[in-house]
C-alpha cells in the first residue's frame, strides 16, 4: 500500500462481500502507526440479533449504497 492509495469506501457505508453474504456497514478505515491507510476496513454487520464484525481487503468489497444516499 502506498501513501498515494485513497480508499473507495467511506464510514458508513454498505458494502458486501465480492463472494456474498450479509451486508456490512463501514465502521472505520485501519490505518499503521503512520496514519497510513493499509487498505483494509473493519466492518460490521448483524447475524441474526447479534452484532459481529471483522476486517477485510478493499478489493474483497463491493459497494451496495453510500452512506447518506
Amino acid at each position: 500500500m502506498t501513501q498515494d492509495t485513497q480508499p473507495k469506501y467511506d464510514i458508513g457505508d454498505i458494502v458486501q462481500l465480492n463472494a456474498g453474504g450479509p451486508e456490512m456497514s463501514i465502521r472505520s478505515k485501519i490505518t499503521n502507526h503512520h496514519d497510513i491507510w493499509t487498505g483494509l476496513y473493519k466492518c460490521q454487520w448483524f447475524a441474526g440479533k447479534k452484532l459481529d464484525n471483522d476486517t477485510f481487503r478493499e478489493e474483497s468489497l463491493i459497494l451496495i449504497k453510500k452512506q447518506g444516499t
